[in-house]
């Protein structure tokens, strides 16, 4: 158990510098500051003269956090599922299906951005609409609604709670704040709630990742006092 901890510790702390680090870019090369009254063409020329970094930003925050995303899954769900496995079955279910989610909208932007990198040189605003559309799949997919992730994090901090022994409580209550934030971003009028959905939850992997570090081989060990 000891070994699974340390590999949900290293999983969780990715995630959270995935997150880190994609903010950093998206507010500094990938941020074209003041974007009222740019066309399509425009927004994707940005983009395409920055195609190697948004290839590389894409690939972190959602291949690579997306495949430490089923490793943290997994790993908690050893940790929680003799407390109550129905509702970590439910729980966990839901983390692949969003590591699914997040891989594929990150699959999405890297072929579509080449497709339209070929078509831009012939057509410029076709390529800027094929990007449009592009775009609000890969939204759709795993980034404009954070419901499925909320979900997971706060069913598993509900089964926490419940046992009473496995995460600390203030890591469970950050938890379900976390769970509210991401499931609320399904009211179009709540979307704004995606960030901090996002913010709360880098310091959620964070200390995850020093709970289950600290971690002894059972679980009920877990210390509560982090």
């Amino acid at each position: 158990m000891k070994r699974d901890t340390r590999i949900g510790a290293i999983a969780a702390f990715i995630q959270a510098a995935c997150y880190i680090c994609g903010i950093a870019i998206l507010a500094t090369a990938m941020n074209p500051g003041d974007t009222d009254g740019w066309s399509g063409v425009q927004k994707l020329a940005f983009i395409l003269e920055r195609e190697p970094l948004f290839q590389w930003w894409n690939l972190v925050i959602y291949v690579v956090f997306g495949v430490a995303l089923v490793v943290l899954t997994a790993v908690i769900h050893r940790l929680l599922q003799q407390s109550d496995p129905l509702l970590m079955a439910i729980a966990s279910s839901f983390g692949m299906i969003w590591a699914g989610l997040v891989i594929a909208s990150g699959m999405v932007a890297s072929v579509g951005l080449e497709m339209v990198a070929g078509a831009y040189l012939e057509n410029a605003a076709a390529a800027a609409e094929a990007w449009r559309i592009i775009g609000t799949v890969q939204n759709g997919l795993g980034g404009g609604v954070e419901i499925v992730g909320g979900l997971w994090v706060f069913i598993l901090s509900v089964v926490s709670i419940r046992s009473g022994r496995v995460f600390p409580k203030p890591l469970n209550w950050l938890g379900l704040l976390v769970g509210v934030c991401g499931i609320v971003t399904t009211v179009p009028a709540l979307g704004d709630f995606g960030a901090v959905f996002g913010l709360a939850q880098i310091v959620w992997f964070i200390v995850i990742g020093m709970v289950l570090i600290r971690a002894d081989y059972a679980p009920q060990v877990i210390p509560s006092d982090v």
